[in-house]
This record gives C-alpha cells, sequence and structure tokens, in this order.
C-alpha cells in the first residue's frame, strides 16, 4: 500500500459517519437533498422485512419459551442504546428506545402490554404513570395552602429519556422444525427497562432492585417499523442495518433469566437464592439444555 491510499484512508476516516451513512449523499446538490432516494431507488428498494415461513404446529416436535435480559452495559449491545442524544447527530440514527416510543406515540405501534404473557393492552396514554414523574417544591405546596395559583417554577418534571434505560428483556421461543429438520428461535416480545420513576433520582434505593419493565411490545406487529430504523454498522457505515435484522439475527448478547417451567414460568433468582454466579450457571444450563436437544433429535 503506497502514501497515498494511506492518506485517502485517512482522509475517509475524518468523515462524519452520520453523513456517510446517508443515502444520496454523493449525488446531493444541496444538503437538503441528503438522505432522500431518487424514485429509481425507491423503485429498487425491497423495502419490507423479511417474512416468517409459515409453520404448522404439527411440525414442531419440540420446544421452549424462554425470557432473557439484554445488559446495554456490555459493548455488543451498545447499538441497542446509541445515541441517547438526537441533537448532534442527524435523524437516520435512533436509539431503539426513541423509536418505539416515537411509533408508539403516532399510532403506528399499537401491541404494547403490559408483561410478557400479552394480556393487558395498553395506549400511550396509560404510559405517563410509568414513563414521567411530576412533583411540587415546598414553595409550591405553601402558594396552594394559601389559595394561590402554583407558579410553573415550583413544578418539577422527570421523563424517562433514551439514556435511563438499562435493559431490555425478550421472550422468545426455541423449537424443533421436524421438516427444516434444525432448531429455529422466533422472538415474540421486547420491553425496556429502567428504573422506576419514582424514585429514579433517590439514593436510597437500591440500583438493582429499582428496575421495572416499562412495557412489552408484541415483536411480531413492530418488524415493520423496526424495518425502517436503521442501526450503526461499526464494520460498513455504508451499509447500515436494521433493528429487526439485528434482533432476528441475535447479533446480540442475552442472559436467559427465566423459563416456562411446571413452578409458574418462576424466574432463576427464585429458586437460586443471592448468588450471581450460580444464577449465570444455571442460565448457562438452561442454555445447553436448548442446543443438546438439536442433537438428540438426530441421535438414534
Amino acid at each position: 500500500m503506497n502514501w497515498k491510499n494511506v492518506f485517502l484512508i485517512g482522509a475517509l476516516s475524518l468523515v462524519p459517519i452520520s453523513m456517510m451513512a446517508q443515502a444520496n449523499i454523493l449525488n446531493a446538490k444541496l444538503p437538503e437533498d441528503i438522505g432522500k432516494k431518487t424514485e429509481a431507488q425507491i423503485e429498487q428498494d425491497n423495502d419490507a422485512p423479511l417474512k416468517y415461513g409459515y409453520t404448522d404446529d404439527r411440525d414442531i416436535l419440540w420446544s421452549k419459551t424462554v425470557w432473557e435480559v439484554i445488559d446495554l452495559d456490555e459493548r455488543v449491545n451498545f447499538p441497542l442504546y446509541y445515541p441517547t442524544d438526537t441533537i448532534g447527530i442527524g435523524a437516520d440514527r435512533r436509539s431503539l428506545y426513541h423509536v418505539l416510543m416515537k411509533n408508539i406515540k403516532n399510532g403506528r405501534l399499537t401491541e404494547v402490554y403490559t408483561d410478557s404473557y400479552f394480556t393487558e393492552k395498553r395506549k400511550f396514554e396509560d404510559l405517563n404513570a410509568t414513563l414521567s414523574k411530576v412533583d411540587t417544591t415546598d414553595l409550591g405546596y405553601e402558594q396552594i395552602n394559601a389559595g394561590e395559583q402554583i407558579s410553573a417554577e415550583f413544578i418539577n418534571q422527570r421523563d424517562l429519556t433514551a439514556a435511563d434505560i438499562e435493559e431490555y428483556r425478550i421472550k422468545g421461543i426455541w423449537y424443533f422444525d421436524k421438516r427444516q429438520g434444525e432448531l429455529k428461535y422466533r422472538l415474540l416480545g421486547i420491553a425496556p427497562v429502567a428504573p422506576d420513576v419514582n424514585f429514579i433520582d433517590d439514593e436510597s434505593v437500591d440500583p438493582g432492585e429499582n428496575k421495572v419493565e416499562l412495557f412489552w411490545v408484541w415483536y411480531p406487529a413492530a418488524r415493520q417499523v423496526l424495518h425502517e430504523a436503521k442501526v450503526y454498522n461499526q464494520r460498513n457505515s455504508a451499509r447500515p442495518i436494521t433493528y429487526d435484522m439485528l434482533l432476528n439475527a441475535r447479533r446480540f448478547n442475552g442472559v436467559i433469566y427465566k423459563e416456562d417451567n411446571v413452578h409458574g414460568d418462576r424466574e432463576i433468582d427464585d429458586y437460586v437464592f443471592d448468588n450471581a454466579l450460580f444464577q449465570l450457571l444455571e442460565a448457562k444450563r438452561i442454555k445447553e439444555v436448548i442446543r443438546d436437544r438439536e442433537q438428540d433429535m438426530w441421535a438414534y
């Protein structure tokens, strides 16, 4: 490699990543044309998520439902967390939480539920108590007691943002398809997890015991929304991937914290007490049982 190529690669590395990942940047005549696709590009795009194949119940020889936690402190899971600040970055890059909330607000994403069993449906208006907190200061209460109208400066509102999300919890099913002759995974639901907004700034509360599931989204109904949202590709910023592709391809690290069982789907920490190492080993044991199932199907 000569020095000219080295200089060219170094110059390209200084170009803002948000610009490189945008469509039509090389053909844009004006800055506002960046990100706008031409009519030919729109016609050629197959802009839809890859459809799931039909699986008959008679083709499922074995299945296991598991719940996993995706810790956003792990580097491999950073694409689900960043960017947390949308001011200094292009509109083509948003965090997963921002994508979910935006489409819940505008009504495109309606399959939102209270728990992972998807029994009670929620609307955006029902989530206000979970996503924000409104508190009145002592001076505000003094105004109320004096019969005066409370001033806006004495009302504190705390809203959960993408930066407050600490982890995601997902629910999926592993099953052996006898027609395809292989073990497969199907994602069923996803939930953002954050500290309880009512105690988020309270230092006396243990952060490990202050996590709540904000809501659960039925994943098959959110695939189109997640397909339209792009994730930054660290290896090639000119080819961003979609959230739907990232999640279906399991390009993240998840740890099992619950499986369907005879004890009412109890969590691992309900029977492995106060020992994080043993809880992790139990999660790995469950994963190995699932992996071995495919090998056992071919053992005679």
